[in-house]
């Protein structure tokens, strides 16, 4: 059975919607518009929208929690896509990694998870970012963690960065027609020290001395260009994914939340976290 076959139907951070027994189904005209679970679970696409049948509407009732052109968003994308958002980034310095990622999972135009934890460990000193589809790179994740788990034991020490970005590659690639996972894999082995990997939707490898992905990395090219030096420090390499995270977040309407960074070296790692209102930069 190929990978991609198990996931490529939930669209939620990881929530599997089983399907009610025939008997159980509800006939269309059961279904009140009016009433948000009614929405969330037989329309997902317009689960903020107000109905325009409710006795409290108008026949022009516009969007709640959207543009007033959402209902065009909306029908652009095909039958069964979901609009997917977010902004990861990882930075080498010398002695380790910063790894990073804002925290807004969506679903069109609706916030399923405002506080998400794209930041997955799936080693002790290797960590990876997901962007695309939360279940899909969560099940790929778990694949790798397992894969490692049995890396570790049969050779008797900690699994390279290397060998973790290899076995990313090597499922996304084969699964690139069922998946939409964009990856960056980042950590500190002693042998190479700090690494950081790039793996795009498709399954590309790419080491890199930093790398941004995710919906909102395309607003901040030119400040990454601008920014990064060879030879920055771990505080001056901290500052420099938590300030391009807060960038993207201001310009991308599918980035959002706050923002987690690890920092990984030979000591370990350690979790920070920057509050939404703490951010260096916000929306103008």
């Amino acid at each position: 059975m190929n990978l991609g076959t198990m996931f490529i139907n939930s669209n939620f951070d990881g929530v599997l919607f089983a399907t009610l027994p025939a008997a159980r189904r509800l006939n269309a005209m059961d279904i009140d518009s009016s009433r948000f679970i009614d929405r969330i679970v037989h329309d997902p696409a317009r689960v903020m929208e107000t109905s325009s049948s409710s006795a409290h509407s108008g026949a022009h009732a516009a969007a709640v929690g959207a543009h007033a052109d959402g209902a065009q968003l909306m029908d652009a994308l095909k039958k069964g896509e979901v609009d997917l958002g977010t902004s990861i980034m990882a930075v080498a310095y010398e002695g380790g990694v910063i790894i990073g990622a804002d925290s807004r999972t969506s679903t069109g135009v609706y916030i399923s998870n405002r506080a998400s934890d794209k930041v997955t460990a799936v080693d002790e000193r290797i960590f990876v970012c997901r962007s695309g589809s939360a279940a899909d790179t969560q099940a790929v994740s778990d694949y790798v963690t397992y894969f490692l788990d049995q890396h570790r034991m049969e050779y008797g020490k900690a699994p390279k960065v290397e060998t973790a970005a290899n076995l990313f590659r090597e499922l996304c690639y084969n699964n690139k027609n069922m998946l939409t996972a964009g990856i960056l894999v980042a950590g500190w082995d002693p042998v190479k020290g700090g690494q950081v990997y790039s793996i795009p939707v498709g399954g590309a490898l790419l080491e890199r001395p930093y790398s941004i992905g995710g919906s909102g990395s395309t607003y901040i090219y030119g400040f990454c260009d601008a920014y990064f030096k060879p030879g920055m420090s771990a505080a001056q390499s901290e500052e420099f994914v938590v300030k391009a995270l807060s960038h993207a977040m201001a310009r991308d309407g599918s980035s959002g939340g706050l923002i987690r960074t690890v920092k990984i070296d030979a000591a370990g790692a350690e979790r920070k976290m920057v509050p939404g209102n703490k951010l260096p930069f916000g929306p103008l």
